[in-house]
């Protein structure tokens, strides 16, 4: 046990405890509590340029607020946005604007989301009794340091040009106060790694901090693909690892940052050196015995990339996040469901006939888009996520996040979204007993014409594609158009090796980031054969 990390750990889950209560208790009254919410944001922010616009200030109830302000993407509030990036104020919010956020939607484009100190309550408000109730499923997690991800700065200068910051150092900088700085004294790797821009550096830092902490308890990280690319450098650097951890040093001291050379200030450690000499690099959870839970995405799209996480760490509780964004959090993991934050956001919910329900108007089984309104400035915004009710906890619907409603790819008007392929691919994977460590669908084009193609690392059965085209003709579309010879039947490409890394790398170029990369299952977009490395498989 770690005694530094255990008070610090205690402390910070007396602090989380009002917000666990009044959680629970909201959770029995959904309706009143996003009352509240909605009232608060049309009184704070009536004298915004937005609010002016939309005359908040005769707003009387949510009717006269659904009529006033429509449903928007991020392109309507874009206009807004770019008033705040060259330093207007009171535009969508009164408060200040702290920083400006980037995030990638699912076709590439990054996005930047405003964010305030009310948003940054907002997230406490739901992480705090997310933790709580970890710690009691848990309660070991209080006995030692936890690994919150960093993602690298790796972004161009230019792209920085803002009167308000743009970005987030890591995932703790969402708490803010007392929390963060609880939350940093428990940190395996320092913040100030976000400033090293070189991905193999970055990675071989990272994993020198982590492997020092034999009492690791928590890892949490975005999509899972973080994890297991930073554990897939372990091999390739694990002696020189060792010989840093055993001297006190970083072989690669002298590339690092200033900022980051004094924030690792490392102690010899011998003894852990001799320890992990009798580890096998490629056995993760040997490494940290004491881990007791990974907090990642692990629905929809990115399950896959889940289940190969919960292959490396058999007997570690891999956790689904619920649906955590940059823009606002949706769901949080407790009491063994996935509730709506009710007490962090107004959330309304559009269904597939385009009809808006509220949170306690929603009913089990059916499928939904959210639509969300937060003290960050996002006015009824459409997340363009699509969620199910799975169950309720109180009166308080639990989701299941499906896939991104707005991604769509659409060749010969087959309609393909990502939440349809995702289950299309589960049932089918299911069917085949197959469990790869990757899966992309993509359209293809060649000189025999027009197909869909099943990106797959990890093993299949020669006959799958067979099997994946019929599943997917259960969209009526998709299935016209094979008929007309519109689309050719499914093909699969193997890809031999580093599958998640070229993806990434892929979706960085075009203006993503490696740490909160939204997962997708289905591209819209084709070429990825000359992304990969592998060979098409031949069907039997």
């Amino acid at each position: 046990m770690n005694p530094a990390a255990t008070i610090a750990n205690s402390l910070w889950s007396a602090a989380n405890l009002p917000s666990y209560f009044w959680f629970r208790r909201a959770l029995r009254e959904p309706e009143i509590a996003q009352q509240e919410r909605l009232r608060t944001y049309l009184d704070q922010n009536r004298h915004t340029a937005f609010g002016l616009a939309h005359n908040f200030g005769s707003i009387r109830n949510y009717e006269e607020y659904a009529q006033r302000v429509p449903p928007m993407d991020y392109e309507s509030l874009q206009p807004w946005i770019e008033r705040i990036r060259r330093g207007e104020p009171n535009v969508l919010t009164s408060e200040p604007v702290t920083r400006l956020v980037p995030t990638s939607g699912s076709s590439g484009g990054r996005k930047l989301i405003p964010f305030t100190a009310g948003l940054q309550r907002e997230f406490n408000t739901a992480i705090s009794p997310w933790l709580l109730d970890l710690l009691r499923h848990s309660p070991g997690i209080v006995g030692g340091p936890a690994y919150w991800s960093i993602t690298p700065v790796m972004s161009k200068p230019e792209e920085q040009e803002s009167a308000i910051p743009i970005g987030f150092d890591s995932d703790t900088a969402y708490l803010g106060g007392v929390r963060q700085r609880l939350a940093r004294a428990v940190m395996a790797v320092p913040d100030e790694f976000h400033a090293i821009q070189d991905l193999e550096l970055f990675r071989y830092a990272s994993l020198l901090c982590l492997l020092r902490q034999r009492e690791l308890r928590l890892v949490s990280v975005w999509h899972p693909s973080f994890l297991t690319l930073l554990l897939n450098s372990l091999l390739g650097h694990w002696q020189d690892l060792l010989a840093d951890i055993r001297s006190g040093g970083c072989k690669h001291a002298d590339r690092l940052p200033p900022v980051v050379r004094n924030a690792l200030k490392l102690p010899p450690l011998p003894r852990r050196a001799d320890e992990l000499r009798s580890v096998d690099p490629q056995k993760a959870e040997t490494i940290w015995p004491r881990l007791q839970l990974i907090s990642c995405w692990g629905d929809g799209a990115a399950e896959v990339a889940a289940n190969s996480l919960k292959a490396l760490f058999p007997n570690t509780w891999v956790q689904p996040k619920g649906l955590l964004a940059t823009e606002a959090c949706v769901t949080i993991p407790f009491a063994g469901r996935h509730p709506v934050a009710v007490l962090s956001h107004f959330f309304e919910f559009a269904d597939e006939d385009g009809r808006i329900h509220r949170v306690h108007e929603l009913e089990l089984g059916k499928t939904y888009e959210v639509v969300v309104t937060t003290s960050g400035g996002l006015w009824r915004y459409r997340l363009k996520d699509c969620v199910q009710v799975t169950d309720f906890l109180g009166k308080t619907p639990s989701l299941r996040f499906l896939g991104r409603s707005g991604h769509v790819s659409d060749l010969f008007g087959e309609k393909l979204t990502d939440a349809f392929v995702a289950q299309a691919l589960q049932e089918t994977l299911a069917a085949a007993k197959a469990k790869p460590d990757f899966v992309l669908l993509a359209p293809d084009q060649d000189i025999l014409g027009s197909r869909y193609t099943l990106y797959a690392e990890g093993w299949l059965p020669n006959h799958f594609a067979g099997m994946l085209d019929q599943a997917l003709r259960q969209n009526p579309h998709y299935a016209y158009a094979r008929d007309l010879g519109q689309l050719l039947p499914v093909r699969v490409f193997t890809i031999s090796e580093r599958s998640y890394e070229k993806f990434i790398n892929q979706r960085m170029a075009s203006g993503g980031c490696i740490g909160n990369l939204k997962p997708v299952i289905l591209s819209r977009t084709g070429g990825w054969s000359n992304v990969f490395k592998g060979s098409y498989m031949q069907e039997k």
